[in-house]
């Protein structure tokens, strides 16, 4: 009867931990008075929804957000903009950005990735920047959004940023759960899964992120169909899964780093989530996530919390860091952006700009440790 915000799962509430709900307006009435006699601590953290939600969607005409060459970074936009500023890059930074499309969602809507790089020699190494698996975490698309502004802005200007445009090429997928992020603007603001049907419960989706091929659907995921945390009939059985994971198995040699961008924890976790155990690469991918976590800190003092996604967040099994990582590339990590639950997945506009500001910081210092080997 609730919307569980923080976990996502209730397998994961124990004792003595911290859950985030969303309650309908009419059913506080009888949570609070129960929530009093089993002696549980609450705190309301936004007390009126509908009025925060129209503060972030309302009226938007006095933007000017059709202008593309005046494109306002610090908005959350619709999917129709995000992908008419991605034609607007291809065709106006030819030399830089190379779109593409990976495959089709359920509804019939492109899959875009954008290529980010300078062609200066046939083969590269390659990082994957995915935003937006899960629909109603925007600030996902935001930074993904936010990271190619930076990196054709500062190009010629910051020699890191040349070095990595030089050196490597990054595959950039703004929303990767197209259908349900549209969906989240059109219909529920806080729609999470993909939108396929399932004939048998009429329950639409599936977590995008407990669909891939690795420890599918055991612990953390669930088999039922109206469960936001619903692995899917079988693994891969979303077309938006299924186009990337082709994806990145063809070019699984090229591509040494997968960065999944989420919302909402402050955290930078690697693998595993399905399971407790150290990966055969600890070392580096731990120093990697230290100075990640220490560089975005600089800018506003903001701490995440880096480990393990198993025991820094929770278990859970078919994730897109899991698989990459299983797949062969070594560096895989899911960042999990502002805040903590005070404004959970409606994060203000105003927080954009800070928040994108700080992970260009961890991302660009993940960048640069890639470059250098380490052993």
């Amino acid at each position: 009867q609730v919307d569980l915000w923080q976990p996502s799962s209730p397998f994961h509430i124990v004792e003595g931990s911290v859950a985030d709900v969303r309650v309908p307006r009419n059913a506080t009435r009888s949570l609070l008075p129960y929530l009093h006699q089993a002696n549980i601590q609450y705190t309301i953290l936004i007390s009126d929804l509908q009025q925060a939600i129209e503060n972030q969607t309302g009226v938007r005409s006095h933007r000017n957000r059709r202008s593309l060459s005046e494109y306002n970074y610090e908005v959350y936009h619709s999917l129709e903009e995000i992908e008419d500023w991605m034609h607007y890059l291809n065709r106006t930074y030819s030399d830089l950005v190379n779109m593409f499309s990976v495959g089709k969602s359920y509804e019939g809507r492109p899959l875009y990735v954008l290529k980010l790089g300078k062609r200066s020699r046939p083969y590269k190494k390659a990082v994957w920047i995915d935003c937006g698996i899960h629909a109603r975490e925007w600030i996902g698309p935001a930074f993904c959004q936010w990271f190619v502004k930076e990196a054709l802005q500062t190009y010629q200007t910051d020699p890191d940023m040349r070095k990595m445009l030089t050196q490597l090429y990054f595959y950039i997928m703004p929303v990767f759960n197209v259908d349900g992020y549209h969906f989240s603007w059109t219909n529920d603001r806080f729609w999470r899964k993909t939108r396929s049907k399932n004939m048998r419960f009429h329950c639409h989706g599936v977590d995008a992120n407990r669909n891939w091929k690795v420890k599918w659907c055991d612990e953390g995921a669930s088999l039922h169909p109206c469960d936001d945390t619903y692995c899917g009939p079988f693994p891969e059985s979303e077309p938006e899964v299924k186009a990337v994971a082709h994806f990145l198995r063809k070019h699984r040699k090229q591509i040494k780093a997968y960065l999944s961008f989420h919302a909402y924890a402050q955290m930078l976790l690697y693998p595993y989530s399905y399971k407790y155990a150290t990966i055969p690469n600890f070392n580096c991918v731990e120093s990697a996530a230290y100075n990640a976590v220490n560089a975005l800190q600089s800018a506003y003092g903001v701490r995440y919390r880096y480990g393990p996604a198993s025991s820094t967040l929770y278990v859970s099994s078919g994730s897109s860091m899991d698989w990459a990582y299983k797949n062969g590339i070594p560096y895989a990590f899911a960042f999990e952006l502002r805040d903590t639950g005070h404004f959970g997945f409606l994060l203000p506009e105003m927080l954009i700009k800070p928040t994108c500001t700080e992970t260009m910081l961890a991302v660009k210092n993940i960048t640069l440790h890639l470059l250098k080997k380490c052993h």
